[in-house]
């Protein structure tokens, strides 16, 4: 059975909560492997309306185990208020898992986060603040605290001692603030340690089990593609990366092992905070969409810039990521609109480019190269088949396979879970 990667394909808010939702049902296992709390994945269902930013989107299936993997941040207020949050609605966390190996948030990542990004200015890239950035540069700096380490308090303290002479140091003479105390840190996490401890396990040796018996695994990304450290708008980017390369490494699944990968997209683009969009809508066709879409960030609530389909950024994101197949959200946003533009190659000056510019200061003279599209006049979120769909909307979705190179699953026409069209069969 395979191993199945959800990935944002844009700029992130994609809708890969409801993907993950709608395919855990067939599924065993569900590993978020990117990212912190500071994703937001809204999930709709029977069960209710709920926005989650830790917790994998496949937990409202009480068969399903649900892993907070290796390659994430973890905030650990953050997770045990969103488990009170699920089971003030009768949603059982039981089957939680977080790896051993992932990494914690402490208060001075959120800290150093805010007057790193105070310090910038005018400059500053939009971070959300929880202390991602700064949580992710210790992991690589040898110098993070991990979720083993709350499973032996000893430890733990001469961690935290460690570690704080350091921060300290920093807050102090580069900031002028306060130091913070070893003592309270200690008091707090060693409080979340009491909560969190029997979550906390070796994610490979349950994941390994699970594929060794055949199960479906689903691996749930956090952000999008165009916010890659690497291969995103650097460095406007999140501190992690999104790409299905990393759903190897922040799950602890072998690359082999993955069978499908299924790239996220809006029917249209949009972003939030600092960075280049080339698609961006400053017009009244931009509040219409934002408006009708509500596109309004889940975690932090900022809202969203939106622009047309961006078919040079969509095939960027294909390529790198390597999508066997694809998923568009967000179509029905559309309904009503006599025509729609989508972008299919960027003019520069007097040259024409199909390829996406690694240099910020070559893709903010990007203009886009837009071809309109006739819209459908048409109700469409009560469709459930392909062949039920307007000659127009499916016209559409053909161009942005075509612009993606690579062939659409699923076509979603709502935020609830069975407002799904299976445009090709998954599996």
């Amino acid at each position: 059975m395979p191993v199945i990667a959800i990935i944002g394909a844009q700029w992130g808010d994609e809708g890969k909560g409801k993907v993950v939702d709608m395919l855990a049902e067939k599924s065993s296992v569900v590993v978020r492997f990117a990212g912190g709390d500071n994703a937001g994945h809204t999930v709709i269902n029977p069960r209710g309306h709920f926005k989650l930013h830790l917790i994998p989107s496949g937990i409202f299936y009480p068969e399903v185990t649900c892993v907070i993997g290796n390659g994430v941040v973890l905030n650990p207020a953050s997770l045990i208020k969103e488990i009170n949050q699920l089971a003030a609605n009768s949603i059982d966390t039981s089957r939680l898992v977080i790896s051993d190996r992932a990494h914690l948030i402490m208060p001075y990542h959120r800290l150093l986060d805010e007057l790193e990004e105070k310090a910038r200015g005018k400059k500053a890239i939009g971070t959300t603040l929880r202390g991602i950035g700064p949580a992710f540069t210790d992991k690589v700096a040898r110098m993070g605290i991990r979720a083993a380490d709350l499973l032996d308090k000893r430890t733990l303290r001469q961690r935290l001692k460690t570690v704080l002479e350091n921060k300290n140091m920093i807050l102090e003479r580069v900031y002028g603030v306060d130091p913070l105390s070893v003592d309270d840190m200690y008091r707090e996490y060693a409080g979340y340690a009491d909560i969190l401890r029997p979550n906390i396990k070796d994610s490979v040796e349950l994941i390994g089990a699970a594929l060794d018996r055949g199960e479906v695994v689903l691996l749930e990304g956090a952000q999008g593609a165009m916010l890659d450290i690497d291969f995103g708008t650097y460095p406007f980017a999140t501190s992690s990366s999104p790409l299905s390369g990393n759903a190897s490494l922040g799950s602890g699944i072998a690359p082999n092992r993955i069978d499908r990968i299924l790239g996220v997209y809006k029917a249209y683009c949009t972003r939030v905070g600092s960075g280049p969009l080339p698609t961006e809508l400053h017009d009244e066709m931009g509040h219409r969409i934002r408006e009708q879409a509500q596109e309004y960030g889940t975690t932090t609530g900022r809202a969203r810039r939106c622009g047309w389909f961006d078919g040079v950024a969509a095939r960027h994101s294909a390529r790198i990521n390597g999508f066997t197949g694809a998923v568009i959200t967000r179509l029905d946003v559309f309904d009503g609109f006599p025509s729609l533009k989508v972008c299919v190659a960027y003019r520069i000056g007097d040259r024409q480019i199909n390829r996406f510019p690694s240099s910020i200061s070559e893709l903010q003279k990007c203009e886009p190269v837009y071809e309109e599209m006739p819209g459908w006049l048409a109700d469409t979120t009560t469709v459930r088949r392909w062949q039920d769909l307007p000659a127009e909307a499916k016209n559409y979705i053909e161009k942005l396979s075509s612009l993606m190179g690579c062939c659409v699953n699923y076509a979603c026409i709502g935020p609830e879970r069975a407002q799904t069209i299976e445009v090709n069969p998954l599996f």
